[in-house]
């Protein structure tokens, strides 16, 4: 198998782990607070990370950018935290579907974070996919729900978290990267739990821990897909989590998405892979003025 049909298969299964456990968490908050999910989430996340790093003697926690990576892990667990609770209102696919905007926010971001600059085609392309998720949550209608308000806050702290990731990129070890997300996050829930914590039944704390594990094989298979192919190729693939999403949607609670969800998610889609286009005629003509 080649590099890049393997980085593509890894995408993908990455992909299906997250809609899994989007799944396990709409499940779980229907019995525990969200903060209770998210700690024994992060707890998990540390103890995998912690004992993988020590399987290969490399528990780091040194680097150059303290503090980008604590306002990184902190916009992670507000990005998770967000999201899940939107679960407990919002059908999967639907909640899928506003969550992709997150592609378009890390663009518009790029402006006043990285000094990067945005043409019109792609502001264009960020207002359609905008309109997109207006479709989608159709505010003023009988079928609007304000949890879709906690997806696009959710997105914006993903946006952030990611635009903070492309500025320690090169300059961190990505190991340590991985352990103050995994600390951060669980220092900050290991806070806030003594306020809210409910006594899970056993069934509630297996399935939180299978959630830990299933999101931290996600991201290790994401990671290990960019490093098999580029970003550009395997980006238009992250959208088959959509598939996914409806498809569990259905599955386990019998939900499926009505035509103006569909349309909007296309839309949405569709807006996103304009800008990941029109993103790679600029880092091709960035790359021809360095040469």
């Amino acid at each position: 198998m080649d590099t890049t049909t393997r980085g593509i298969l890894l995408l993908l299964a990455a992909t299906l782990f997250f809609s899994i456990s989007d799944v396990m968490a709409k499940i779980l908050g229907a019995h525990i607070p969200v903060i209770e999910i998210g700690w024994i989430r992060y707890l998990t996340f540390f103890v995998i990370i912690l004992g993988v790093g020590a399987r290969e003697g490399r528990v780091r926690l040194h680097v150059n950018h303290p503090w980008v990576q604590l306002v990184r892990g902190a916009m992670m667990v507000v990005s998770a935290l967000f999201f899940i609770f939107a679960l407990r209102f919002l059908p999967i696919a639907d909640a899928a579907a506003v969550g992709f905007v997150s592609p378009l926010l890390i663009t518009a971001l790029s402006v006043p974070m990285l000094g990067e600059v945005v043409g019109i085609r792609r502001w264009s392309a960020i207002g359609v996919g905008f309109i997109g998720v207006l479709i989608v949550i159709r505010p003023g209608t009988g079928t609007f729900q304000p949890a879709a308000f906690l997806v696009l806050a959710s997105s914006l702290a993903w946006a952030v978290a990611s635009i903070l990731t492309r500025r320690i990129a090169g300059r961190d070890d990505a190991s340590a990267t991985m352990m103050w997300a995994a600390v951060v996050g669980l220092v900050a829930l290991s806070v806030a739990i003594p306020f809210v914590y409910v006594a899970p039944r056993w069934q509630d704390v297996a399935l939180n821990i299978a959630l830990g594990t299933v999101a931290t094989i996600g991201q290790y298979w994401m990671i290990l897909a960019y490093r098999y192919a580029s970003a550009s190729l395997l980006a238009p693939f992250s959208y088959v989590q959509l598939i996914w999403s409806t498809a569990s949607g259905w599955l386990v609670f019998g939900t499926l998405p009505d035509e103006m969800t569909l349309l909007g998610a296309a839309i949405i889609t569709a807006s996103g892979l304009y800008t990941l286009h029109r993103e790679r005629i600029r880092a091709r003509e960035r790359s021809a003025a360095v040469d």
